[in-house]
């Protein structure tokens, strides 16, 4: 069986300086895979290289070097998108539509047959909690709604692959459990989810395995376990402890 993502000495380097002689390396040959059927954390500090990575993986932009498979096909293989759902952190919905609009709108994008359509958005708006305000327009949205909202319209597609970042931003203490649950059922199904996020209690109770990157370099890859296993003792640390471990070292 093929990974469900595969990055392999991928590095990206955008043009800086006068007239753009120069480059600044995003990321530095960088290779892990995630496995069908994980969920896998991205972790590691700001400018890491997170959201680059990420980029390339939705084909947003192109890695300078490297090879990058999406689903078992070559990242440039568009035609595996369309079973990919994607929550960014900070949602930009046009906030003239209703929820009931938005949905029915990336519904089509993301080809999700019409027959389907309808059924599928009243369940993600009941799963969501925002049925009773699915004719309102965005504009009058809450933050935490507006994250709701945005984890229906990565689900709608019923993705083999869900990328998630920073899903549980601005959520309230039931918008994180009703996020935690959705990742939970993901994995129970066999899909595989990629969840970029600093909330490492989160991450701890989550993730099977992750990838850690401090400025454009991968420097751990690996078990949760494998991470949080405390070498000096054989006992176990917190994630937060390992990942400061890891951070000195890389410094």
């Amino acid at each position: 069986m093929h990974s469900a993502i595969e990055f392999h000495e991928v590095s990206k380097r955008y043009p800086a300086g006068l007239l753009g002689r120069s480059a600044l390396a995003a990321l530095s040959g960088v290779s892990f895979q995630v496995e069908p059927g994980q969920v896998f954390g991205l972790l590691g500090p700001n400018r890491a290289g997170k959201t680059t990575l990420v980029k390339i993986l939705l084909s947003l932009c192109r890695p300078s070097a490297g090879r990058v498979q999406r689903l078992g096909r070559p990242v440039h293989d568009r035609r595996t998108l369309s079973r990919v759902g994607y929550m960014h952190e900070s949602q930009a919905f046009p906030r003239y539509l209703t929820a009931s609009g938005l949905l029915n709108y990336y519904g089509a994008l993301t080809l999700v047959p019409d027959s389907d359509l309808k059924a599928r958005v009243q369940q993600l708006l009941d799963l969501v909690g925002l049925t009773d305000r699915a004719q309102e327009p965005i504009a009058r949205f809450s933050k935490g709604m507006i994250q709701r909202l945005g984890l229906a319209q990565a689900l709608l597609n019923d993705p083999d692959l869900l990328v998630l970042d920073e899903p549980t931003e601005g959520l309230d203490l039931a918008g994180r459990c009703l996020v935690l649950d959705v990742i939970a059922e993901q994995r129970r199904r066999g899909r595989t989810v990629l969840l970029v996020s600093h909330v490492l209690t989160e991450v701890e109770r989550l993730c099977d395995s992750v990838a850690v990157l401090v400025q454009g370099r991968l420097i751990h890859t690996g078990s949760l376990r494998a991470l949080t296993g405390d070498p000096a003792t054989g006992g176990t640390r917190s994630l937060e402890q390992a990942l400061q471990d890891l951070y000195e070292k890389a410094a």
